[in-house]
């Protein structure tokens, strides 16, 4: 196997082609997380990812896991916690919060969180400009899962989601995806593989056909400010 180098970013918002990326996704290293470098970012299939101390790491892997919005699949006990009707859902109302309910909820396996301080205040800094959300999801009166994303275009780059009521972060997901599916979304980029979104039916595809149906999904104007 080949070994890519990792590319060292200068101050330039500008990124190498993912394509050049090292088997395990890493692409380059360095630069910041301005509003204008993450949004190119993201336009480019490539995301921020590292642990506290190390800098910043930027990536994009191959494959790529993705979810079609219109072949979400709900199953049985989702649609009824959907229809129970007990949770509240917002959208964009309390986005600094989901995302420190994010960074602060324990995940197995895991020692620490990859979402920063640094990284917390940048996301922040991205809803402030119209291209990142969340969904809230409230158990009387309390804050108890959400999730928060990218959107450029027709497509949705999900980050992290979190639940302190049992499926308070797939209701979440339920009405995002309805949102998206009303608004023709494309593709919800999902990053890598893990088991919990395969159950809604995430798929791998080659990082060069996502590529491709990110810049379809791109050619549409980005729907910017609230939802």
């Amino acid at each position: 196997m080949i070994s890519m180098p990792v590319y060292q970013l200068e101050k330039e918002p500008i990124f190498p082609y993912p394509h050049l990326a090292e088997a395990s996704g890493l692409l380059a290293v360095g630069g910041d997380l301005s509003v204008e470098r993450l949004v190119q970012a993201y336009a480019h299939g490539i995301f921020p990812w590292y642990s506290h101390g190390d800098p910043i790491l930027w990536w994009s892997p191959d494959p790529r896991m993705v979810l079609y919005p219109d072949r979400f699949k709900a199953s049985k006990s989702l649609r009824r916690a959907v229809k129970k009707e007990h949770f509240e859902v917002t959208f964009d109302r309390h986005f600094p919060e989901v995302i420190r309910a994010c960074a602060d909820r324990p995940r197995e396996g895991q020692d620490g969180t990859w979402i920063t301080p640094e990284m917390t205040d940048a996301y922040i800094a991205l809803h402030d400009q119209g291209f990142a959300h969340s969904v809230e999801i409230f158990a009387q009166g309390d804050l108890v899962g959400g999730l928060y994303g990218v959107s450029l275009g027709k497509a949705f780059f999900g980050e992290s989601m979190f639940y302190t009521a049992r499926d308070a972060s797939k209701v979440a997901l339920f009405h995002l995806v309805d949102r998206l599916q009303q608004w023709e979304f494309q593709l919800i980029d999902a990053q890598v593989e893990t088991d919990h979104l395969k159950q809604f039916g995430a798929i791998n595809i080659p990082r060069e056909e996502f590529l491709v149906q990110l810049g379809e999904a791109l050619k549409s104007s980005t729907i910017k400010g609230k939802w």
